[in-house]
């Protein structure tokens, strides 16, 4: 549930403030003023895309926060802030956090259904979604179970294809597969083998040089006359001095020191000298051996991996051509057993939604006897396709169907709906999805399109009834509407000088101020008539 919004920079919005009430809250005001920024602010809390053409004009980044409180206690306070350049940043309660976070933290408790939500409904597509999401957990494990079946179909048909390709692939393929397999198990490289000689080579082309450098070093330290012995003589000259001078005792210490590293370097350079075996017919070989991956790089490379790669796909490629008719009744079984299953799993699934499509339809129907559609009903339809038509959604099609009166055919929702019905049958379906999922928040973008009077009266009722259990948002132009909300803002345009760019301000209305709502709402103007009217429906609506 909404707590509060805040909105800065969001196209003309410069700051605005949304504390909807716990039940029903309207948004009114002129066609033009900014509502739909407003529910652009939503969505983004939501988690969906950020455009950077919503930063208002001339500043750096929007930034929309918002507290959430839910059912089970649990509060967030979540931000995103949009900057002009397209980069968009999020935190959940203070701490950093991705869209993705946004989205399962935030979507699962909000819905927002605007007017492209009416033009999705005339898609046949999105009509399998809805009635899954109304039957809920009766139906998931029957959809999970088909999903898995049909992903598993589908990967043994690929393994069948691809072996069927390789049986199929031409003698100079074959030829050239058994060329690649032959040149590499020439050579046989292992795993990690050219790395370690190409490391090792040069120390051993080199052992002879290394040798005399060590020795030389040692010598040079240790021999007789050698520098340990030159720094040893020194320190003791120096001990002889420290009574008359301390620094002497000083440069003694650290004369000892420097002669126990040269003593450590002498020792170092002596192990590396015996260390060296130089063994010329090794090396030989070694160098051959390199040459030989070289060879093998230029033809296969760049990269060791690449070699053996191109080892296995040779290998396998022969494989699958010296036992092809064993591999192909192998996959063909796999792909028979998975076929099976799937078709198990299709038959539950098709069940499950051919029982809760007829539930489903009553529900929905029974919210339009409601909103004035006396007579028209909905009509939830199933229909098998074809193996090659089954997609990971089902093997069958779901669509609602629109019957304007009970004499009538039923038809296609875009065919025989006008933009009223659309909206209000959209408003039905949000009604029955809203007493089955967890969604928390419901926000209606212009649901009243299309209608007026005694179906204005009708879509209230049913709006003020859903936010008996909801929280409900609703932009509206219809006063019958607007007259029942426990809250109530205006979103209002003003204009501004030439040279500047127009400001869209959010008002919280209540007493007098909602009354000239209402009439303007009413009439286009506060006239004494319209005043009294709108007085009237308030009293009415909230007494």
């Amino acid at each position: 549930m909404i707590d509060e919004i805040r909105v800065k920079n969001v196209a003309l919005i410069r700051d605005a403030a949304l504390m909807p009430a716990r039940g029903l809250t309207v948004l009114t005001g002129e066609t033009g003023a900014g509502k739909t920024a407003l529910l652009s602010a939503c969505k983004l809390l939501c988690g969906e895309r950020a455009d950077a053409t919503a930063v208002r004009e001339g500043e750096a980044d929007l930034v929309v926060e918002g507290r959430f409180f839910s059912a089970g206690g649990e509060d967030r306070v979540v931000s995103r802030r949009v900057s002009a350049d397209g980069r968009s940043r999020v935190s959940i309660n203070g701490a950093m956090a991705s869209v993705g976070e946004l989205q399962g933290a935030i979507g699962p408790l909000v819905d927002l259904c605007g007017q492209h939500e009416h033009q999705r409904l005339l898609k046949t597509s999105t009509h399998v979604g809805l009635l899954d999401a109304w039957a809920g957990a009766e139906l998931a494990s029957a959809l999970e179970a088909y999903r898995l079946a049909f992903g598993q179909a589908e990967a043994a048909a690929a393994e069948l294809r691809r072996i069927q390709d390789a049986g199929s692939a031409s003698a100079a393929k074959l030829d050239e597969a058994r060329f690649v397999l032959n040149r590499i198990d020439a050579v046989n490289p292992q795993e990690g083998e050219y790395e370690e000689l190409v490391a090792t080579l040069s120390k051993a082309e080199h052992a002879e040089a290394l040798a005399v450098v060590s020795e030389t070093a040692h010598t040079a330290l240790s021999g007789e006359g050698g520098a340990i012995d030159a720094v040893h003589r020194a320190a003791a000259a120096l001990d002889g001095a420290p009574a008359v001078d301390a620094k002497f005792g000083e440069l003694a210490a650290t004369l000892r020191e420097a002669g126990f590293l040269l003593e450590d370097v002498s020792r170092e350079a002596r192990s590396y000298r015996d260390a060296i075996e130089f063994d010329p017919q090794v090396l030989e070989a070694n160098q051959e051996r390199v040459a030989a991956f070289q060879g093998l790089l230029r033809s296969f490379g760049p990269r060791m991996a690449d070699v053996l790669e191109k080892r296995e796909e040779a290998a396998s490629l022969i494989a699958l051509m010296d036992d092809s008719e064993e591999r192909l009744r192998t996959a063909q079984a796999a792909l028979d057993e998975a076929e099976e299953t799937l078709l198990a799993a299709a038959d539950a699934l098709d069940d499950a939604r051919r029982l809760a499509a007829p539930r489903f339809a009553d529900e929905v129907n029974e919210q339009l006897a409601g909103l004035e559609m006396a007579g028209a009903s909905i009509v939830c339809s199933t229909e098998r396709l074809e193996r090659g038509q089954w997609t990971k959604v089902g093997p069958s099609q779901v669509e609602f169907l629109f019957q304007p009166a009970e004499a009538m055919q039923a038809r296609p929702l875009a065919r025989i709906a006008s933009g009223g019905e659309v909206s209000r049958v959209m408003l039905a379906i949000k009604v029955v999805l809203g007493r089955a999922d967890e969604v928390e928040t419901l926000i209606f973008d212009e649901i009243d399109a299309g209608v007026g009077g005694a179906t204005g009266l009708a879509l209230a009722k049913v709006l003020t009834d859903l936010a008996a259990t909801h929280q409900v948002i609703v932009v509206t132009h219809l006063a019958q509407i607007a007259v029942a909300g426990q809250a109530h803002y205006r979103v209002v345009k003003r204009e501004a000088a030439a040279d500047a760019i127009p400001e869209t301000d959010l008002v919280a209305l209540a007493d007098d101020d909602r009354v000239h709502e209402i009439a303007r709402m009413l009439s286009g103007d506060a006239s004494g008539t319209s005043l009294e009217h709108a007085k009237e429906m308030l009293a009415k609506a909230h007494g």
